[in-house]
């Protein structure tokens, strides 16, 4: 089916945009790549009109939306829906990334997976650029000690948050057949957006592994009962052949079979050791709506009580 996108579009100050750019920047010989929140993507042509006289080492970060994508080029980088091309000989390392837009997740997404270049942002709702000071290493340990987590889970529930991205299917039959192969037992959950109150009703599950877009996988679980993890840290902890390499994978289609960061799955373990699976959530009592057509009698609409709880009118009043 055709899409349409609609992204928005908020005002930016370009002008200020480019002072604060200055500012963040004064070497002219400066490699950096400027991203954007998609509803800032209709003035980067005139940022990059500004600055790129200046600067002849910047690069500006295109959309990719609507028709497949052409064959990347040597050197392009394609991520989140965005693709530059990187020159420099030592490649995306000898750059620095400048940001325009909230610090949000988009913007943590950004830093986590490339975390070996130097990020800057320009908030164009206050107008005041800085040079980011969220220190990425805890944000990265804290994800790894997650992936710990993960390891040491027997039950593990999948929580499906998207049926939109191409690869959504095949990633939930890999994620179960790993599972499987580590010896886990799984769940697979479709609860709408997650959030606290929802997944403590499943108190039988150890973690959660949430399969979204790129931009939504990445879950502050820390108020959940139960921790979430992304689909690559679910693989850095039941797959003995990947290793932490320093480099973060948000978009779980860098996993699958022909992408990249694609690995082979382990081989099972052995049926003697595999952790028996007892049915624990088919045997609750209760297991959501049921619709149960042609089995519930149909009967009239009836009038019913009027008022509120205190008082209905067909109540007498006390004295």
């Amino acid at each position: 089916l055709r899409v349409l996108h609609i992204f928005g579009q908020q005002p930016l100050d370009v002008g200020r945009c480019a002072e604060a750019f200055r500012e963040l920047f004064p070497e002219r010989q400066s490699r950096v790549v400027v991203l954007s929140d998609v509803v800032y993507a209709h003035a980067m042509g005139e940022l990059e009109q500004q600055l790129c006289p200046e600067y002849p080492n910047i690069t500006f970060s295109r959309l990719e939306c609507g028709d497949p994508p052409a064959p990347a080029l040597p050197g392009e980088e394609r991520r989140f829906g965005r693709r530059f091309l990187v020159e420099a000989p030592g490649g995306l390392q000898d750059y620095a990334m400048f940001y325009v837009g909230a610090e949000g997740l988009a913007l943590t997404n950004f830093m986590l997976t490339w975390n070996r270049c130097p990020f800057s942002s320009f908030d164009p709702t206050t107008g005041c650029g800085r040079h980011e000071t969220l220190n990425v290493n805890r944000a990265l340990m804290r994800r790894l000690y997650l992936v710990e987590r993960a390891r040491d889970a027997r039950v593990v529930g999948i929580l499906v948050g998207t049926l939109g991205v191409v690869g959504y299917l095949a990633l939930l039959q890999r994620l179960r057949e790993l599972l499987r192969r580590a010896g886990k037992r799984s769940y697979t959950l479709a609860v709408g957006k997650p959030n606290p109150a929802k997944l403590a009703n499943f108190p039988e599950v150890d973690i959660f592994v949430l399969v979204a877009c790129a931009q939504n996988s990445l879950l502050d679980s820390s108020d959940f009962y139960r921790p979430v993890v992304t689909p690559y840290e679910l693989e850095l902890a039941c797959n003995p052949a990947r290793e932490w390499t320093g480099s973060y994978l948000t978009d779980f289609r860098d996993l699958l079979p022909g992408a990249c960061a694609h690995m082979e799955l382990p081989p099972a373990i052995p049926a003697a050791e595999a952790i028996p699976d007892p049915s624990f959530l088919e045997s609750r009592s209760w297991r959501g709506l049921e619709q149960q057509l042609g089995q519930t009698p149909i009967s009239k609409a009836v009038q019913g009580r009027r008022g509120i709880a205190i008082a209905y009118e067909d109540e007498g009043c006390e004295q």
